[in-house]
This record gives C-alpha cells, structure tokens and sequence, in this order.
C-alpha cells in the first residue's frame, strides 16, 4: 500500500511540472497541421491524378 501512495505523490509531483500549452499555442499548432496535413493530401491527389492517367495511356 506504501509504494501505491509513493506513486500517486510522485505523479501529483511530476503533472506539478508540467506546462500546458495556451490556447494561442493549441490554435497556432492546430493549423499547422491543418496546413501540413492538406498540403499532403493535395500533393498525392495529384501524383495519384498523374500516375492514373499514365497508366491509362500506357494500356489503353
């Protein structure tokens, strides 16, 4: 029972150092992500697209 009590305090000890980040922080990460992740998408749409219509030509 000694070393449960010795975890939860240690816990309560670390998430005592913990910085959480604003929420200037969280919107400025969000759409950096957003942006990233759609650039991504956009990117192998096209390359799918390219590919696509290479085969295309290619077989048919």
């Amino acid at each position: 029972m000694n070393g449960i009590t010795t975890a939860f305090k240690n816990a309560k000890l670390e998430l005592a150092k913990v910085i959480f980040p604003t929420k200037t922080q969280v919107r400025q990460a969000f759409i950096a992500v957003f942006v990233v992740v759609t650039f991504v998408a956009v990117f192998l749409a096209l390359v799918d697209l390219i590919m696509s219509s290479a085969m295309s030509a290619i077989l048919g």
